[in-house]
């Protein structure tokens, strides 16, 4: 039978794990490429390149920090100690990363190139375990998906948190000194996320143990669950476009808002329709009930490309209603669609074990990441070079071009990748086995004695 059901202390302190990680990752997809090209001062060409350069090399960190996952042995468990390890430095290049010392435009860029490069590997570092230890919280599918949903609600928190109170902040705290602004509203972002990342750490407990006998994973071994896990593979490629899409789109929200539709001002009203995605999220567990997770993702999918549309058709007559509806349907199809990319991710640990005997969770749940990764990377290096090739200019009225570039950056290339996406989760079947796979698995681990209640 499975082990027993997470509390709910457990699931909320997991949830906050994610909180925590998206004022990181919200603050990176949102604002960052804004942050450089109109408050740093550094040429939107320049901020492309450097984003699809620091993503494609920090998209390997992930299997990296994933092998060493499934090679850490303490009394706090494989993925959790990550959490007490890397809390402050995390917030302190946090904090570096959005800081603006007085240089050369040269010696910005590599200030810029250093920290954005240290930021994403310390983020992998902390959020490949946040992935890594769902498989270890229990073996049951359904419950998985419960905590995947906890979690994504409380991930959904964080970002509505950034998406909100930013921009706010920013002007609340700089009294028109962008700079001041984003650095002192950071801080306070870097101080609460190391606090959640401890929460998380005191309250988490890892349970699920592999079958067999655990010891070092090797390379051989690593190659084997990779070749004969079809799914995974299909979900690596899923997550590159996935992310792709949302990172163009999000960094896009600013200069869409402003040039585009003429109306700065709502730019906090639209980045903080994001909180609606946890209505979505929360139906997910009874979704999954009737549809299987393939299902329910690509509806998903099919929403947020509706979504796209509707905001196309509002920018014809000005329309702020038809604006904050396609916002809203967009947002409710996203809501569906990362809680299932992370419960399927944790499907496919317990695929590759019943297929090879080989339980490589950490390397499995994290290799995403590098799809992910390199999905920020061309997604943000497109809206550099989208801006740089339409002639964008900061703080000016912007040429037809421009206008041109920012509309395919947040409309048309995030539909185009939906598209694809879907056709490539056509491929994805694994529901269809996941219910003897989870029978077989839990045989053997009653066999061998596979849950470990204490750690």
């Amino acid at each position: 039978m499975f082990d027993k059901q997470t509390t709910w202390r457990e699931r909320i302190s997991y949830g906050l794990s994610d909180t925590a990680s998206n004022f990181v990752f919200a603050m990176i997809s949102t604002y960052l490429i804004y942050f450089y090209t109109d408050v740093f001062g550094i040429s939107a060409g320049a901020v492309g390149t450097l984003f699809l350069v620091t993503r494609c090399i920090d998209a390997f960190d992930g299997p990296f920090f994933g092998v060493l996952i499934d090679r850490t042995q303490t009394r706090w468990g494989k993925a959790r100690p990550y959490f007490l390890w890397l809390a402050v430095p995390l917030s302190v290049v946090f904090i570096l990363t959005f800081t603006t010392p007085d240089l050369s435009d040269t010696g910005k860029i590599i200030y810029a190139y250093i920290t954005y490069m240290a930021l994403s590997i310390l983020y992998s570092a902390i959020n490949v375990p946040v992935t890594a230890i769902l498989p270890s919280l229990s073996s049951s599918p359904k419950e998985r998906t419960v905590i995947v949903t906890v979690r994504m609600i409380f991930a959904a928190i964080g970002s509505a948190i950034i998406s909100i109170c930013v921009l706010p902040l920013v002007d609340l705290i700089g009294q028109g000194d962008k700079q001041k602004g984003f650095f002192w509203t950071v801080v306070i972002l870097a101080i609460v996320a190391a606090a959640l990342f401890l929460i998380a750490f005191k309250n988490v407990r890892e349970k699920v143990k592999p079958v067999a006998a655990e010891g070092k994973i090797s390379m051989k071994d690593l190659v084997i669950v990779m070749k004969n896990n079809k799914p995974w593979i299909i979900l690596v490629i899923f997550a590159f476009l996935y992310f792709l899409v949302f990172t163009i789109k999000m960094q896009s929200t600013v200069y869409y808002l402003t040039y585009n539709f003429n109306r700065p001002d709502l730019a906090a009203g639209i980045l903080g329709v994001s909180t609606l995605s946890i209505v979505a999220t929360i139906f997910i567990p009874a979704l999954t009930n009737f549809f299987s997770k393939k299902v329910t993702m690509i509806v998903g999918l099919v929403v947020f490309a509706v979504g796209q549309l509707v905001v196309w058709f509002s920018s014809l007559n000005d329309s702020v209603v038809l604006l904050f509806a396609g916002a809203i349907i967009g947002v409710l199809g996203l809501g569906l669609i990362q809680p299932i990319l992370f419960a399927m991710s944790a499907d496919t640990v317990d695929y590759g074990e019943w297929k090879t005997g080989i339980r490589a969770q950490g390397f499995l749940s994290s290799a995403p990441a590098m799809g992910v990764k390199i999905g920020m990377g061309v997604g943000g290096a497109l809206s550099g070079w989208l801006l740089a090739a339409g002639g964008y200019v900061p703080n000016q009225p912007q040429t037809k071009s421009a206008l041109m570039a920012i509309e395919w950056s947040y409309i048309w290339v995030p539909i185009i990748g939906i598209a694809i996406a879907i056709f490539v989760m056509l491929f994805y079947n694994l529901d269809k086995t996941s219910n003897q796979m989870t029978k077989e698995l839990e045989s053997r681990k009653g066999e061998t004695g596979g849950v470990n209640n204490e750690l």
